[in-house]
């Protein structure tokens, strides 16, 4: 085998192929003229080593694990591997079953470092020490060119469906809004992206990114000191006639809407509607820099947008879905489920309960109805809740029966918050009894609330309308 002719091959090969794949795959076709072996070019992308190009293997793994297999070693170390025999080798990944040897070198750039693998497996006999010095000469040439065309990277759209899984495993709307955001930077190579958010409450800025950069900061501090209609004629535009760009030609001024991010330092803007125009925003993706956005680029930000949506959508469903599950529905209160995970916390002498028990409610339900009665209980929720302090919550555990949840510093500070209650119900027309019981040391929380329902029930037998605290 003339082994010079194959160098020759590759170097006239290499400089033709425009794109990274096509390297790899001229690299495998001319050294598969020369040679029966199994060939495959793996490259490190995003954690794992993708295999770009492969010939005459029965199966190809599209991925591996920088560290696993001989590969995985090869591209650890950084040093070439020759296994004569793949059975003593226990590293080996078996991609067809007769294969026998296996000679593996990097793919390192010009500053040394891996950047993939070049493998070669054999079912018969081979020269392994000579083919050793092909491929490593070949693997320099592909790591040079591969370098100049800007080394190995994802197509856009592989872009999108990694950062469309990231978005989809996203639990909260924080972190949802991070995955859309750095989904959009690295899908448009644009150097910033915000989140414009409109429906209820008027439009607002979504979260920021973990390290927002210069251009996201300015862009959020212009867009903060907007008033809420400018804002959401922001919003309007992209809904009204859909997404735009701009073309990175000096001299066209922005639209009116646009003015603040052109303070803040933006050049070029992509704006893509995000959500229904009654409920959604807009995604602004940006940069400094005179740049001339393609179509297929504001297409995937569109896809980005619609899967964005999508997954903050569920998200607030499923919010909802769980308020609801853990909520009353007749006063909106939350009910004995967190409130059985509300007292399992209760710091003993600085946590009260306030067992609340409306006074004659069984007269309301059998002389006006259970209509009446309904009435009453979500106008004096209404009261109780409107009574309580910030940080203090309001449950109904049963028919005409509620606990309150408060954190005091003293007995007595417990006892003024339960008279404000009793004083809120008598402004509805109602009166209420309410007995007190801050949790010993060592005493379970069901067993504190006990002491509290036998307050309550020391009022009730004194007359209703009042308060007592149990004794400590």
């Amino acid at each position: 085998m003339d082994h010079q002719k194959v160098i020759r091959d590759v170097t006239v090969r290499l400089p033709m192929a425009s794109t990274v794949a096509e390297v790899c795959e001229a690299a495998v076709d001319a050294l598969a003229r020369y040679t029966p072996a199994t060939i495959a070019v793996l490259l490190h992308v995003h954690g794992r080593l993708r295999c770009v190009a492969a010939t005459g293997s029965w199966q190809v793994f599209a991925t591996v694990a920088p560290d696993a297999g001989i590969v995985g070693r090869v591209y650890s170390g950084g040093r070439s591997a020759v296994v004569p025999d793949v059975a003593a080798d226990t590293a080996h990944i078996p991609v067809r079953p007769d294969v026998t040897a296996e000679l593996c070198v990097p793919v390192l750039n010009p500053a040394g470092r891996a950047i993939g693998v070049l493998d070669l497996q054999w079912t018969g006999p081979a020269d392994l020490a000579s083919w050793r010095a092909v491929a490593e000469r070949v693997a320099a040439r592909l790591g040079a060119r591969i370098s100049a065309l800007g080394g190995p990277t994802e197509s856009r759209s592989e872009k999108l469906l990694r950062h469309a899984s990231a978005m989809t495993a996203a639990t909260t709307e924080w972190d949802l809004m991070t995955a859309a955001i750095a989904a959009a930077r690295d899908v448009s190579t644009l150097a910033a992206a915000v989140l414009l958010l409109g429906g209820r409450g008027g439009p607002r800025l979504g979260a920021p990114t973990v390290a927002p950069g210069d251009l996201e900061t300015r862009m959020r501090a212009e867009l903060a000191e907007l008033a809420a209609p400018a804002l959401a004629r922001i919003i309007d535009r992209a809904h009204r006639y859909g997404a735009g760009y701009t073309l990175g030609e000096s001299g066209h001024p922005p639209t009116d809407e646009h003015q603040p991010l052109v303070r803040a330092g933006v050049r070029t803007l992509v704006a893509v509607p995000f959500g229904p125009p009654e409920r959604g925003g807009v995604l602004l993706v940006a940069d400094e820099r005179l740049l001339r956005p393609d179509p297929t680029t504001v297409n995937l930000l569109e896809l980005l947008a619609g899967q964005a949506w999508s997954c903050l959508d569920r998200l607030r469903t499923l919010d909802r879905l769980r308020e609801q599950a853990s909520s009353d529905p007749l006063t909106g209160l939350r009910h004995t489920g967190p409130f059985g995970q509300r007292i399992a916390t209760v710091t003993p002498g600085r946590t009260a309960l306030l067992a609340i028990d409306v006074d004659g409610f069984k007269t309301v339900n059998d002389t006006y109805g259970h209509q009446a009665g309904d009435q009453v209980l979500i106008g004096l929720a209404r009261a109780l809740e409107d009574a309580l302090r910030q940080g203090d919550e309001l449950y109904r555990i049963g028919g005409d029966e509620f606990v309150a949840v408060i954190e005091v510093s003293r007995p007595e500070e417990a006892v003024r918050v339960a008279e404000r209650l009793t004083e809120a119900a008598r402004r509805v027309g109602r009166t209420i009894s309410v007995g007190v019981a801050l949790p010993r040391p060592g005493e379970s929380p069901e067993l504190a609330l006990r002491r509290a329902d036998q307050a309550l029930y020391a009022v009730k037998r004194q007359g209703r309308d009042g308060v007592h605290l149990s004794a400590a």
